[in-house]
């Protein structure tokens, strides 16, 4: 997922996969979903976000992981660094 986001415009992107979109379907004044044949979502653009969202929310981001995914990932970081020294 990527997230684009206009000043100039006050447009916000959401870019759900690499598909290239080949309909529009509006579902809300300025919030269209980007969709493939098969209606597969692909993209949400919201037109004067800032109005709609809070782009704070948006344009940052956190990352939750418990500490047994956290060990997992550490140790495999420290393995895999072990072998490239």
């Amino acid at each position: 997922m990527k997230i684009y986001y206009d000043k100039d415009v006050d447009a916000l992107y959401i870019e759900l996969g690499n598909k290239k979109p080949d309909g529009v379907i509006e579902i809300a004044e300025g919030v269209n979903l980007d969709t493939t044949e098969d209606g597969k979502i692909v993209g949400i653009e919201i037109l004067n976000a800032s109005q709609k969202i809070d782009l704070r929310t948006v344009l940052s981001y956190s990352l939750k992981v418990s500490k047994k995914d956290l060990w997992q990932i550490l140790t495999k970081e420290s393995l895999r660094r072990a072998n490239v020294a």
